[in-house]
């Protein structure tokens, strides 16, 4: 931390909004290896008014950039600090294949994502993190904070299509036949090596629930699902009750508004997810949603 860094988290004119899940494609084609404009400012303090930086962690195939092209400009003109990172690629691989995460075992991401975390709290001089994950980026944080002990540094975790009993749907089924076909445990498939990890009973999801509950007091939770999701099956593997002690808000897009068809990715692309996780990480400036027909796939 050095007296150099500049207090406006918002220079200039307000980033264009894009609410699609494949908005930031563009931007990773444009410069491979990036991050989305307003992100991984490492190099400015966050504001008064929005003084614990947001990190986002992507879903199984995504990127830093390709991940979060709904959110960073949204974020980042709201005036938050964020960051964003790229876990789970496939070692010494070059891009494109550097910017498909999620690919190795889910342990192995946590610990990126507790240095990528370290490295933005010594930037930005802040007490803690809030976490926004999306699929797979919703059971690595977990592993961080309850196995890694990485749980203090985290305030608010909100998740897009959680996980945490794990999905038996398309996901699930595709694991045990590639597995099945190779010969090989559940457990392991060459170059995808989380994927067993999020079936139910797995290893690592029976670490997670540790404790009967797959929460840790201190931190306060999100539950974001669509009853759409055709990965995440049943969608109410997300929508699992905090115990007492524990703060944890669950919520289904469709109970608000039932012309939103949301699936898995368009949850992470609508403006309708977007403004309830704006609304969860702000509750002081809290946006109306607006109920509207979502499509599937993209998002609005």
């Amino acid at each position: 931390m050095t007296g150099s860094i500049a207090p406006d988290p918002a220079p200039g004119r307000p980033l264009r909004q894009d609410f699609d899940f494949f908005a930031g494609i563009p931007f990773e084609l444009r410069d491979p290896d990036g991050s989305l404009p307003g992100s991984n400012e490492f190099d400015r303090r966050p504001s008064p008014e929005h003084p614990i930086p947001v990190v986002l962690v992507h879903g199984t195939g995504g990127g830093r950039q390709t991940n979060w092209g709904a959110y960073v400009p949204l974020l980042h003109n709201a005036g938050f600090s964020v960051f964003a990172l790229t876990y789970g690629a496939v070692r010494g691989a070059r891009w494109p294949l550097s910017q498909i995460g999620g690919m190795r075992p889910i342990e192995d991401s946590a610990v990126e994502l507790g240095v990528f975390i370290d490295r933005v709290l010594s930037a930005t001089g802040a007490p803690h993190v809030d976490i926004v994950g999306h699929s797979q980026g919703t059971l690595v944080p977990e592993y961080y904070a309850k196995v890694l002990g990485g749980g203090a540094n985290i305030r608010k975790y909100i998740s897009l299509a959680p996980m945490w009993r794990g999905t038996g749907g398309d996901l699930g089924r595709m694991a045990l036949a590639l597995a099945g076909r190779l010969g090989l445990s559940q457990t392991f498939v060459p170059g995808f090596q989380s994927l067993g990890e999020m079936l139910p009973g797995s290893k690592l999801l029976r670490q997670i629930w540790a404790g009967g509950t797959p929460y840790l007091p201190g931190i306060e939770y999100w539950n974001i699902s669509t009853r759409y999701d055709e990965v995440v099956i049943p969608y109410t593997s997300g929508q699992v009750p905090g115990p007492p002690g524990i703060t944890v808000h669950n919520i289904v897009v469709q109970d608000t508004c039932a012309t939103d068809l949301s699936d898995h990715l368009a949850i992470c692309g609508s403006r309708r997810a977007a403004y309830m996780v704006l609304n969860a990480l702000d509750p002081e400036q809290a946006r109306p949603v607006p109920c509207y027909p979502v499509v599937p796939f993209t998002g609005d």
